[in-house]
């Protein structure tokens, strides 16, 4: 689940050790699965740890990941590294903002998560986002797009030329998309 460096988990037992017996560190996502997501790391008392919490075990202390944030930290790395500006701890966690889904996946996860990976870092630029509402039985891919999309005159295009064509090159079960979102009126609307 995560990777802490042996830099990183020396750093972490000497913190440690100017604090209470049995203190873990918490390693956590804030919003995960959403573009805010964000990581952290704390001390975490042994009375603070839940019984649904996983317990990673590390060189000198225990490693605590709640169960909430445990899918969005697959594949998370920390490290601590020295160079010419000093020290500092890193903590790379990929699948934070979207979560690692499983090669058996459902299809409205895969595509639920291709708009979030690849389709809504873009549509943030213009503070817009794009979200799967149903996949019919035809394969049309029923999409809700709010923010700075809602009434965007480029939403055509950005629909047919781009998410359209992505997904069916994507998804051999997905044969067109749609759009449901009610463009002339809303709070982000252009109109």
């Amino acid at each position: 689940m995560i990777s802490i460096s042996e830099t990183a988990q020396a750093h972490f037992a000497k913190l440690l050790a100017d604090q209470a017996q049995q203190t873990n560190i918490r390693v956590f996502v804030v919003n995960p699965g959403t573009s805010q997501a964000e990581c952290g790391v704390s001390y975490c008392p042994e009375d603070a740890v839940e019984d649904s919490d996983i317990r990673l075990n590390f060189n000198g202390f225990d490693g605590v990941v709640d169960a909430e944030s445990a899918p969005f930290l697959e594949d998370a790395e920390i490290d601590f590294v020295t160079d010419k500006m000093g020290t500092q701890l890193t903590l790379k966690a990929p699948n934070a903002k979207a979560r690692k889904i499983s090669g058996d996946a459902s299809l409205n996860e895969r595509v639920q998560h291709m708009l979030e990976t690849e389709v809504n870092p873009q549509l943030a630029n213009h503070g817009g986002q794009v979200s799967l509402v149903e996949i019919t039985a035809a394969g049309i891919a029923v999409l809700q797009f709010g923010g700075g999309c809602n009434g965007c005159s480029m939403i055509d295009v950005t629909l047919k030329e781009g998410i359209e064509k992505e997904m069916i090159e994507k998804f051999e079960e997905i044969t067109g998309v749609a759009d449901i979102t009610e463009h002339q009126a809303g709070d982000h609307s252009y109109y």
